[in-house]
């Protein structure tokens, strides 16, 4: 993932904002209290990652054979490969045969609706995606629609339009990336009320160069956060820290779930990072997530 990336990140403040208000009226609403049985999801955004091999893929594995091992070591995957083109029935079945009841995939609009025609007149095309995931069944977990980095707040009214216009019962987040979106506090609240309304969540993205898409606003009991790190350097663990010190906030404050999905622009250390956030998640809110199995020792839990 290149969004956000910087070749030089020593000064880069990467403090988490605090909570915005409609994340503190979300948990009123959710009365402050912990949820029971909370569910959390860890994962990736790819699998087919031949650096892999020797650190999540046994040598000697075969390409065709490395989303069944994924699958072993992850429960969720962020399903990029749905923006690219709708996948035909044969391969979404294929993907769904290779996993267990517990495992979700969160495919991503595809970029016809969100780029292309930039959520105009693309009912016909989001039913038509909507169709393809209904095969996943109980494997599907939440989708996630990105807006464009140039989709502005002037468009407000063909966001509007749209997500008053899909069927509600696919459940999905949206990214926001033009900064316009959280700089204008009428503008923020009137966006996010409309999701709200429409149970519909956000995508929460940390990245070092777009400090502003981090922006900590909650609009359904559902946290979907997109992490993007740096090659293990080190503050990518003091980041993964603060973001378990937020999440472990809330859960005791009664968010019912979350997605953390894990980034680098250089991939091959995604489930190194997934590990760390893991274990600590583990050892601070008294879980018992699976971690992945990583064969490199060297490269273990903290780099």
């Amino acid at each position: 993932m290149d969004f956000g990336k910087l070749d030089n990140i020593d000064n880069i403040d990467f403090t988490l904002p605090p909570d915005a208000w409609q994340t503190v009226q979300l948990f009123k609403e959710l009365k402050n209290k912990p949820a029971k049985g909370a569910k959390i999801h860890v994962g990736c955004a790819k699998w087919g990652r031949k650096d892999w091999i020797g650190q999540v893929y046994p040598q000697g594995t075969k390409e065709k054979d490395f989303f069944s091992i994924y699958a072993k070591n992850f429960d969720a995957i962020e399903l990029n490969a749905t923006h690219y083109r709708i996948p035909t029935s044969k391969t979404i079945l294929d993907w769904k045969s290779k996993v267990d009841k517990n495992f979700l995939f969160s495919p991503k609009f595809p970029q016809g609706i969100t780029h292309f025609q930039r959520l105009r007149n693309a009912y016909d095309s989001t039913i038509s995606f909507y169709d393809a995931i209904a095969l996943f069944e109980e494997n599907l977990g939440t989708t996630f629609l990105q807006l464009p980095p140039n989709f502005a707040p002037k468009s407000f009214g063909d966001l509007e339009k749209f997500v008053n216009e899909i069927p509600g019962d696919v459940k999905i987040c949206i990214e926001f990336r033009h900064h316009g979106w959280f700089e204008d506090k009428s503008v923020a609240d009137q966006t996010f009320q409309l999701l709200k309304e429409k149970n519909i969540g956000t995508v929460i993205t940390d990245a070092a160069g777009e400090r502003e898409v981090v922006h900590q606003i909650l609009t359904s009991d559902e946290a979907f956060i997109r992490f993007v790190g740096n090659s293990l350097h080190p503050t990518d663990y003091k980041r993964i820290d603060d973001w378990v010190i937020r999440l472990k906030s809330w859960l005791d404050n009664g968010l019912k779930s979350f997605y953390f999905y894990m980034h680098q622009h250089e991939e091959q250390y995604s489930p190194v990072l997934c590990d760390y956030f893991i274990n600590e998640m583990n050892k601070s809110c008294g879980l018992k997530l699976k971690r992945p199995h990583l064969l490199n020792e060297e490269i273990g839990l903290f780099g």
